[in-house]
Formats: C-alpha cells, structure tokens, sequence
C-alpha cells in the first residue's frame, strides 16, 4: 500500500464495530489487534457467552434471539457503535453484509463503513438486475427466467434468492408440478435470512464448476483480480469444500486471464470498492458464465490469503481509510485448501446438530486467523470447549485451511489434521470431508457441483474407524472406565475393578456406536487380560485417560474423553464416539410405534395433515425451522395420523414426539 492521492483522505481507524458474530467476528478482531485497532462486539441474547463477545475490547447487547430482532437490525448496530465510540462499521458476511441502506445509514451517522458503496452494494444487490448489468457490461451470463413463465422445457431450474446467497432461498425443481411450493418455500426461507422474499429461476446445470474471483478495489481505480478459487464441493448449493488455485483454471490455457479480465470489468462497471467476489458457473472446456457478485469478505477469503500472503481484512481497513492499492497484486504460489466443519449428520440428509462443545484441537502447531506463509494448517473457529451450538444460526463449527507447496501435499496435510482432530460433543461432517480429500477423483481435481450425487454420499459419509477400530475402542473405553473407578474409589484403589480372589464372572461394559450395539467382556487376571472377542489383544496399560493395548504385536494407543454417558476414543485408527448404554431402560424415554421426532430444536412454521388424516410413507406432516433453514419431517409409513403434538409456532426440543402415525395394516393381518 501507498500514501492515498488525496489529501483529503480519512484519518486511520482507530475503533471498529464489528456487526457480526461467530467465527467472522473473531477473524476480524484478529486483524484489528494486530494492527493496534479497537474493537466493538455486538451480541444477542443466545451469543451473551459466545467466544468473539468476550474477545472485543466492549460489546453492546442486541435483545432478543432472532437474526430478525438483533443482527438485523441495523438502527440497533448503529447506536451500539455510537455508544461504544467506534468510528468504523465492519459487516463481516451475511446479515447486513450486503444491505445498502445500512451502507448509507452508517455513513450518515458519520461512521467508516468498511464495505463498498452503496450504490454498488445495490446493483450488485438483486441477482436479476445484476445480471442485465454485467450482460452490458460484456460479462457472460445464464438467462434470468420469471418464475411464473416457466415451462416443461426450461427444467431443471434453479430458484434462488434475489437478495441473497449461501445456499438460503435456493430450490432446484426438476418438476413443474412442484415449482409453487418450491417457489414459497424459498421466499420464505428468503425472507427469514435475509429480510426480502424476493427470488427468481435461471436454468440449472446439473454439473458445473463453480469458479469465482476475489477482487480488491480501491476509491482511486485500481483493481486487482488476487487470483481465483475453485468450490465447485457443494451441499444444498452451499460451499463445504474451497481451494486457491483452480484445478480447472490451472488445466485450461488462457483461462486465468479471461477470468480475471471479466472480474475486472464487473467490477469497474459498478465503481467498485473494497473486496469483493465475483462467481462463475463454468465447464470443463472452460467456458464461464457470471452468477453473482458478493460485494463484502467471503466465507472462504482464508485460501486466498495463504496463496498470496495478503491479509484481507486489513487491506478492507486500509482501503476504507483512503489508501492506494499498488498497482499489480502479488503473484500466488502453493495452493490452500479449506474445509468446513459443520455441527450436522450428512448421512441424515444433513440434518443440523445442536448441543455443547466439549473439545475442538487439532493436532500439531496451528495458527489461528492469520495468514499461513509456511506449510501448515490454520483453524477460524467460531466456538471453544465449552461453547453450545443454538439452533437461531448457521451450524458451521469451524474452518480448518490447509496450506503447501502442492495440491496434493495441502489435501494430504489437511486430511491427517481432520483424521486425528479431538472432535467431542457434536456430531459433524469430519469423517466426510476427509474422505473427499482422499477421494482418487478429488485428487485427480476432478470436481463438479454434482460431486456428492456422482461419487455417492452414502460413500463418502462412512465413518473414518472400522467396525473392528470401534470394537477395539470400546475395549479401550471400559478399560479407562475401569481406571476411572480405581481412581475415585474410597477403598481397595489398588485392585482392579470387580476383583475377585478366584476369577468370577467377566466384567461387562455395553456402548452403542455408529454401527449399533458393542458389548465388552474382560477379565483382567494374574496372567493379564483376557478379552472375549477380541482376538490376540493384551493390555500394556491403563488410565482413566489413556489406553495402551498390543493387538496381534502392534501397540495401539488410544485418548479417552467421557462427558457423562458420552464417551469419545482418539486413536490414530480412527476417532470412535459412543454412547454408554444404561443398565435399566428408562420407560419415559420409550416412545410409541410411528412417532414422529423433532430431529434438532426449532419452531414449528407449517403443518400439513390433521388428526384423522390418512397419509402416505414420505409425506410431509410438519415443518421446522432451525438454523436459519427449513426441515420437513415425514410420514415413517402410510397410515393415519392418530396424534399431533404441535401447531404452528410450537417451540421444540430434540426428540420431542411432534405426530404419531398409526401405520396401515396389510391385508390379511389382524
């Protein structure tokens, strides 16, 4: 960066608000640290205790829980920077990210928005008239199709939010039929998200790449293209998988260069400031089509900046304080590869999870929000041990951002740092991102948007430990229990657990793991271990936390956690959760044949059937809304709907019974 041109410019920022929260939040806090700049947290009700609250300089609560009620709203945010005298407003991503009347709001409060223009946010701010826009301006684009023009021969079609992104307000319908209630499915989803219902269709490409640029601009018309990524990884039209370069650009001769230049155009055609990204739909020939154009810091920026060396958040600052940018952007080496790690079950449909977090380490040295300049891996994380996933906001835990001299050395860095991840509390999407990272065709870069439906999710999805690994774990799980007992026991500590002068029944420990029930049978003897089941398996030792075991001449060790009856195993064979099984069955928690169960807590927005109703196996009787996106949950079986729980508006946990459905009996039966 150079001294600005003007001398007019502003002074440097000496405080910012940053109106976000989470994992965004603490990643700009990080910068401004470095940089010796104030920070201002703003928080709701459900964030009071979260990380990036405690971690500003001050922080301003926004009562309520809703996006709606807090992040939201900007007339709130305003006045929180007023009183705890920031000078500058940061919209990290979503929320108010790109909203141009809280762009000009700020500014008319005599405050720095660190963002583009509002005139650019808002012609860059509706996905139809943006399109119209960079189609002027010699970008290539996919038609917009009206909604309510569509026919059979424009399907498949996408329906998206004009208003917004990440995978909300987004519906692909290969079935006219069903294009209503997609349509008001994803206004409503839209409206939740993002406070405008707003969407549109365009045709939907089964396969593609997704390809964007990041741009930096600056108030003196410079404009670099800081090189491009490639996340074409994608579930539910939302990013899990982003790499710096592209695989495909770096394949196709002259790719590079027609990409940047039409970033460049795009953004020059709206006077752009600030950093920005613009995406494009591409093939595998390497034609490109625009889609959008973010005008603020993307979810992946971190590959970008380990490419580059740039830290993008503090050339946001810089640029927003009238500085110059030089004239050419640095050039990229190696190649980054960045995951998201989310609280949720792909196995289930991607089902969110919530709950607390009790330990989240990965292994080795590990830089946090910064810019890796050597091999490594770097963790921005939006949660610490202890913390809890709500259901009011996006489930995602972490990004874990792997950096190297080749694409092949970040997605083996990357993958081993997941493996062996201390990842207690939640369920989450690890296993599957670390078997697409070592995935032949992924290697390969060979990637598309339909990478889940080609290589199969039920696949992909499979737990990293074996049955055997989880047999084995279990096994290390009632030995360390067992050194737990000796542990806190008043008397004899010294002997083992259910010692008896001459050997007696074994002793008896049941888990319930990913594949069911596992039952652990042992006697531990003058002669050592004897494990039934087990095979050529010895004990070397044993403490309420750490487990050695010789297992056919390899020694094995294994890292236990227990959180009451939750039980987690780390072991370089794979990590295992289990559950300890109760000795007595609880009859409360035994619920009737055909219960319906709310999957994750949330509000209840829709019901469709009533009692009395017949219905059919996969027809949807109510719907959630947790997470910022909606959950239909069906009919186990045809039969008649014999019991509703809830009405619209309901707040419920997990597991509540929302519907029982009495299933139909076959004829003949009685």
């Amino acid at each position: 960066m150079t001294d600005p041109v003007s001398p007019l410019a502003p002074a440097m920022i000496q405080s910012v608000l940053v109106a976000n929260r989470g994992e965004i939040a603490r990643r700009i806090f990080a910068t401004c640290r470095r940089s010796g700049i104030g920070t201002v947290a703003v928080f709701s009700d459900a964030d009071a205790l979260s990380p990036h609250v405690t971690e500003a300089d001050a922080a301003v609560r926004l009562p309520g829980n809703s996006p709606a009620d807090t992040y939201l709203r900007g007339d709130l945010v305003i006045e929180a920077a007023l009183l705890a005298g920031a000078d500058a407003i940061h919209p990290g991503y979503g929320f108010l990210s790109e909203n141009a009347e809280f762009a000009r709001a700020v500014h008319d409060a005599g405050l720095t928005w660190i963002g583009p223009p509002a005139p650019a946010i808002e012609m860059m701010g509706s996905k139809v008239e943006s399109k119209k826009l960079m189609a002027a301006a010699g970008v290539p684009v996919l038609a917009e199709l009206d909604p309510d023009a569509v026919t059979e021969a424009d399907l498949p079609v996408l329906v998206k939010a004009s208003a917004g992104g990440g995978g909300r307000g987004m519906r692909v319908v290969r079935e006219l039929a069903d294009l209503p209630e997609q349509l008001e499915g994803a206004r409503r989803e839209a409206q939740s998200a993002f406070g405008d219902p707003t969407v549109f269709c365009e045709r939907y490409l089964e396969t593609g790449r997704h390809i964007e640029v990041q741009v930096m601009a600056d108030r003196h018309g410079t404009v670099w293209a800081v090189g491009e990524r490639e996340c074409s990884i994608q579930r539910r039209h939302q990013k899990v998988v982003e790499e710096a370069p592209s695989p495909l650009v770096e394949a196709v001769p002259g790719m590079r260069e027609r990409l940047f230049e039409a970033a460049r155009l795009a953004a020059k055609a709206i006077d752009y400031e600030g950093a920005g990204t613009v995406e494009f739909l591409a093939d595998n020939q390497g034609d490109f089509f625009f889609l959008e154009m973010n005008t603020r810091l993307q979810v992946e920026h971190p590959v970008t900046e380990c490419t580059t060396g740039l830290d993008l958040v503090d050339l946001q600052l810089q640029v927003a304080s009238g500085l110059a940018l030089d004239a050419d952007s640095p050039a990229v080496s190696g190649h980054s590869i960045e995951v998201r790690l989310y609280a949720e079950d792909p196995a289930q449909n991607w089902q969110p999870q919530s709950g607390p977090v009790h330990r989240l380490a990965l292994p080795g040295s590990v830089v946090e929000f910064d810019v890796l300049r050597t091999p490594g891996i770097r963790l921005d994380s939006g949660v610490v041990e202890g913390s809890t996933v709500g259901v009011h906001y996006d489930p995602m835990l972490a990004k874990v951002i792997s950096f190297a001299p080749t694409r092949t050395q970040a997605a083996t860095r990357l993958a081993t740092a997941l493996g062996r991840a201390q990842i207690h509390g939640l369920r989450t999407n690890r296993d599957l991102l670390v078997n697409v990272l070592r995935h032949p065709a992924f290697l390969a870069g060979d990637t598309d948007t339909a990478f889940f439906d080609t290589h199969g999710l039920d696949v992909l999805a499979q737990p990293l430990a074996s049955v055997e690994t989880e047999r084995l774990s279990a096994l290390a799980a009632a030995l360390a229990d067992a050194a737990h007992n000796r542990d806190v026991a008043t008397v004899d500590s010294t002997l083992p657990s259910g010692w008896r002068n001459l050997a007696s029944a074994p002793q008896c420990k049941t888990f319930t793991g990913t594949g069911g029930d596992v039952e652990v049978r042992y006697l531990l003897t003058r002669y050592g271990l004897k494990a039934e089941g087990f095979g050529d398996v010895s004990l070397v030792s044993a403490t309420a936390r750490h487990v050695a075991l010789d297992v056919a001449g390899l020694r094995r060790s294994f890292e236990v956690s227990r959180y009451g009856d939750d039980v987690f195993v780390d072991s370089a064979l794979g990590p295992v959760s289990l559950h300890a099984a109760p000795r007595f069955t609880d009859p409360s928690a035994v619920v009737a044949e055909g219960s319906l169960l709310a999957p994750m807590p949330g509000s209840v927005i829709r019901v469709g059937a009533v009692v009395g109703d017949a219905v059919t196996a996969g027809q949807p009787i109510v719907w959630l809304e947790a997470m910022k996106m909606e959950h239909t949950i069906k009919a186990p079986a045809s039969g008649v709907l014999t019991e509703l729980s809830v009405t619209v508006g309901t707040q419920v946990d997990v597991g509540t019974v929302l519907a029982v459905v009495e299933a139909a009996q076959a004829e003949g039966e009685s």
